[in-house]
């Protein structure tokens, strides 16, 4: 197992988190997955609609964070800088299960746990 599929392995230990992927940015080449990732799937085509739609609206600058919720899950995609390309790490979380806020906060502490 790589260091990348254990770091996302513990990001599926913070409750509510049932999927998890590291993905490139520009490519969508997945680096590694864990969990249920059915609904991140398409997370790169998501972050770049939103950052169009974003910069055509006159919203300048980085693409942070791109959370979209269903009826049962939210699709949390969060863009983490690097040298070179960036990279998306996309989540599914359970909305039954946790609080969208307590989630983010541990997906961020993985991404450090992630990049380092």
């Amino acid at each position: 197992m790589s260091s990348l599929d254990a770091a996302l392995g513990r990001a599926l230990t913070a409750p509510g988190i049932s999927g998890a992927m590291l993905l490139d940015a520009v490519t969508g080449l997945s680096y590694a997955e864990s969990g249920d990732v059915s609904g991140s799937q398409d997370s790169c085509e998501i972050a770049e609609i939103a950052r169009t739609r974003l910069n055509r609206a006159g919203a300048p600058g980085e693409l942070e964070n791109v959370i979209v919720t269903t009826s049962t899950r939210h699709l949390v995609t969060l863009q983490l800088p690097r040298r070179g390309d960036p990279l998306l790490l996309c989540a599914t979380v359970d909305r039954e299960r946790t609080n969208l806020t307590w989630a983010l906060r541990e997906l961020h502490r993985h991404a450090d746990e992630l990049l380092a």
